[in-house]
């Protein structure tokens, strides 16, 4: 085989790309720079995750130290949970800086996360962080546009294309060759990324990792079937560059760009103030559990009553406060919980419309198999805001309980009787785990996007061939 054509068309072709300084000048720096980007990635991500276990080791040691207290001051101290980050992200950070990584959890309130990097950072931030991820998804297909742009188009330029082909070399052993000599190429570019995974995800998600891997050699194949596919529909070298840029500018830069402004107008988020006065409207709609002539805890306190077969509040084995208390969170969690459901379904949508201009660029669904990989995508961002919230529930209702079970009536309306509960209640509460989702449901998460990409790769290994019977025509 190392005698076919094809390999002897592939070796010429990195003899050419060995003696080009500039080529060798670019995959050098494209090298280092993902070299680099991986080692600053981990380091940011190793330094990350150790703060945040640190802040919430410290979060679950100032809830247990607090003192002999009234369970209602409990609910309203609260309580902080920090959302772990997965390994992965030093890859692909995603959303994550522009999201918020810490919930303080407190009674009647559902709070959104806070502190994301983008609020605690300089600007440029907002220019995109130096991840490997970027590295591959920008600067990668830029480097195989220059390296391979002229890789048939020299050949018709240079009138070495008739000699070959009155050589008896089919054009399809050409652009095979032409191929093959490129995605080696991409390969290099791979490698530092490649290792960068093996040290990130290695050890706790290789599935994960694997996939990572795949999907952005797919990404770069793709790309090198994109430059050999349109040099060989060019004679001149500069008009396929030409073209091979405009390419790289509309499907990584112009089409991500309106496809994200697009679903953001189609689908519009309410306001933080807009959210905040609906649900206090709301709210007020509820009931009022201190107005002893609100129709609805009228009602409730009439069905208490009559489950436990007395006639007065005062009369009830239990904590009436109590009681109301656990009514009072299930009926604002429910409501909160309506919101939030509004919110992400929303918010769905705008994920939905950027999964089908995947069509219209490759990147979009790379982009969608990475940040879901890396679980920094709306799906894991979701998945920590849901779990802080059932953890908050669990919280205030238990402390609620404590209300109902451990301090009666009379003392909880006497602030001079005993109405406060032993400190070591605090140390029964669980601590938060946040549990990422399995690996088999994120690949399965992904498998539209990797269909998209397929196609993608599909479609231009068809230009390819198309590609290659174009050179049938060439005039010799």
């Amino acid at each position: 085989m190392s005698g076919s054509p094809v390999s002897r068309i592939a070796r010429e072709e990195w003899r050419l790309l060995l003696r080009d300084r500039v080529a060798l000048l670019g995959l050098a720096l494209l090298t280092l720079l993902a070299l680099a980007a991986s080692a600053t990635a981990w380091e940011s991500w190793r330094a990350a995750d150790a703060q945040r276990a640190r802040y919430q080791a410290q979060a679950n040691q100032e809830f247990e130290a607090q003192p002999d207290r009234h369970p209602h001051r409990m609910v309203h101290y609260g309580h902080f949970v920090f959302r772990p980050l997965n390994p992965l992200a030093a890859f692909d950070a995603g959303i994550d800086a522009y999201t918020g990584h810490t919930l303080f959890l407190e009674g009647h309130r559902q709070n959104s996360a806070n502190f994301g990097d983008v609020r605690q950072s300089s600007l440029l931030l907002r220019f995109g962080q130096l991840t490997p991820a970027f590295v591959l998804q920008v600067l990668a297909p830029l480097l195989l546009v220059f390296l391979g742009h002229a890789a048939l188009a020299r050949e018709r330029e240079s009138g070495t294309l008739r000699i070959l082909l009155a050589q008896g070399v089919r054009p399809g052993q050409i652009v095979r060759g032409k191929l093959l000599a490129l995605a080696g190429a991409a390969l290099l570019a791979l490698l530092p990324a490649a290792l960068g995974l093996a040290l990130m995800g290695a050890g706790a998600q290789p599935v994960q990792a694997l996939a990572l891997l795949a999907g952005y050699a797919a990404w770069l194949l793709l790309w090198a079937a994109l430059v050999v596919g349109l040099s060989a529909l060019f004679t001149r070298r500069r008009d396929a560059l030409l073209c091979l840029l405009a390419v790289w500018t509309v499907a990584v830069i112009l089409v991500p760009r309106l496809a994200a402004d697009t679903a953001a107008a189609a689908h519009v988020l309410p306001t933080r103030l807009e959210s905040d006065i609906a649900v206090a409207r709301d709210l007020a709609a509820l009931g009022d559990s201190h107005n002893p002539d609100d129709p609805y805890f009228a009602d409730f306190r009439k069905k208490v009553l009559a489950q436990y077969g007395v006639a007065r509040v005062e009369d009830l084995p239990v904590n009436y406060k109590g009681l109301l208390g656990i009514e009072g969170e299930r009926m604002t969690s429910e409501l909160f919980n309506r919101y939030a459901q509004q919110s992400f379904d929303l918010q769905g949508r705008q994920s939905g419309f950027m999964d089908a201009a995947g069509i219209a660029s490759p990147l979009l669904a790379l982009r969608r198999i990475s940040m879901a990989l890396a679980g920094t995508d709306l799906a894991s961002y979701r998945r920590f805001l849901e779990q802080g919230e059932h953890y908050r529930y669990t919280l205030i209702q238990s402390l609620n309980q404590l209300q109902a079970e451990k301090i009666t009536y009379a003392d909880d309306r006497n602030p001079n009787r005993q109405n406060r509960v032993d400190r070591t209640h605090w140390h029964d509460v669980a601590h938060f785990a946040y549990q990422p989702a399995a690996p088999a449901t994120v690949l399965r998460s992904v498998l539209p996007a990797a269909a998209t990409l397929g196609a993608w790769l599909v479609a231009l290994l068809a230009l390819l061939a198309w590609g290659a019977h174009m050179l049938r025509r060439a005039p010799r």
